[in-house]
């Protein structure tokens, strides 16, 4: 009976090393780990034609998709690295992580998800038929058109859809916005900034992997990881060429001006920094020197102090959600802008900056806005909400 238990046991060890040899084989080594490294070494060949810009070799490793759309973005780095492969016969999907780089903005690699569709040739080798981005990931410019480009001396614009004197006037407003957050904000950010500018408001929430009922209306947006270290990867400005195309040549200095502020705060933007401090510092940069005064800058805001409806909070971060309610949010963004306009004026401009840091410093957001009024303006919350509602009645009663 051993024996015969022995022997039984062998024969199913033997089974079962025949029912599983095509996947993992008694050796333990993946019959796919074969394809896997030649699907990386096809990636592998994929970049480098990329970064040479060899469309000849580009071709070689499947279909041409969007080679001659990257044309004129400068390149530092553009790596792949296979995640999942999935096999079907000839035919296979893979999951793979790109990073690459802009030569000169980019510190870091910027990281995107993409789908690639395979197929095996009749040599038994692999091609790509088809580069997308991955699910719930957002697409690239260049997944859009043809990417067209204008330097400036702080900028670099690309956009989709735009001819070169419509990038150019982008880029004349991006070195316009540099050197004013620098005067207001200091020097210690990278000083300049990469504007992408898509063809319509779809292909904006395209680039952000959103709906486009969540920025219809909204000029711009800047994309980049708060309370990142400086070594990050640049920050992108994102341009709604519909709601930004409306403006006038003040108000989209006031945007890009903004949306730069983002970009040169974005280290000391944690999670302790509310909205309306972030947002109504961005506004206040934005506006200085325009010469608009609070009527002309919040009229949302001015209607209901008027009404005698004044806000009896500063906004929490609820009130900035693109809920479609433009009242509401316009009314957030003013109130901010005029906490901060009052910090500026009454305790001066270096105690509003120094007061952005203390904020964004602390570890939490709970006491943060606590502890940096009674730290850097000497005051308390009470006290400052306080003298925000008198100064909002005597701004715009």
């Amino acid at each position: 009976m051993a024996g015969r238990r022995r022997a039984s046991g062998a024969r199913m060890v033997v089974t079962l090393c025949l029912l599983l040899v095509s996947l993992v084989g008694c050796g333990g080594r993946s019959a796919t780990d074969g394809t896997q490294a030649e699907v990386q070494r096809l990636l592998d060949r994929r970049a480098e034609a990329i970064l040479d810009r060899d469309q000849a070799a580009f071709l070689r490793t499947g279909a041409r998709d969007w080679f001659g759309n990257l044309r004129a973005v400068p390149l530092a780095d553009w790596s792949y690295r296979l995640t999942t492969l999935r096999r079907t016969g000839d035919t296979a999907t893979a999951e793979a992580e790109l990073r690459y780089r802009v030569q000169g903005y980019d510190r870091a690699p910027v990281s995107a998800g993409r789908t690639l569709s395979l197929r095996q040739d009749a040599s038994g080798g692999w091609y790509i038929e088809a580069e997308r981005p991955a699910k719930g990931s957002a697409e690239q410019l260049w997944d859009q058109g043809r990417v067209g480009l204008a330097r400036g001396e702080h900028s670099l614009v690309l956009g989709v859809g735009q001819s070169a004197a419509q990038l150019r006037s982008y880029a004349e407003l991006a070195d316009d916005a540099v050197p004013a957050v620098s005067q207001a904000w200091g020097t210690d950010w990278p000083r300049h900034i990469v504007v992408l500018v898509p063809d319509s408001l779809a292909d904006m929430a395209g680039l952000l992997g959103s709906p486009e009922s969540a920025y219809r209306g909204i000029a711009a947006v800047t994309t980049g990881e708060t309370g990142a270290p400086a070594s990050a990867p640049a920050d992108r400005i994102i341009v709604n060429p519909d709601a930004y195309g409306v403006l006038g040549g003040s108000g989209r200095q006031v945007v890009l001006t903004h949306e730069t502020t983002h970009v040169a705060t974005r280290v000391h933007t944690t999670a302790a920094t509310p909205l309306w401090l972030s947002e109504g510092y961005a506004d206040w940069v934005g506006y200085l020197g325009s010469g608009r005064s609070p009527s002309q800058v919040a009229p949302e805001l001015g209607r209901v102090v008027s009404e005698g409806r004044p806000p009896q909070t500063l906004p929490s971060d609820a009130d900035f959600g693109f809920t479609g309610d433009s009242g509401r949010l316009a009314r957030a963004y003013e109130s901010g802008w005029m906490a901060c306009r009052m910090i500026a004026e009454r305790w001066g401009e270096v105690r509003l900056v120094e007061f952005y840091r203390a904020v964004g410093a602390h570890e939490r957001r709970a006491g943060a806005v606590e502890d940096a009024l009674k730290d850097v303006l000497g005051t308390s919350l009470e006290d400052f909400t306080a003298r925000w509602q008198q100064y909002l009645s005597a701004q715009l009663g």
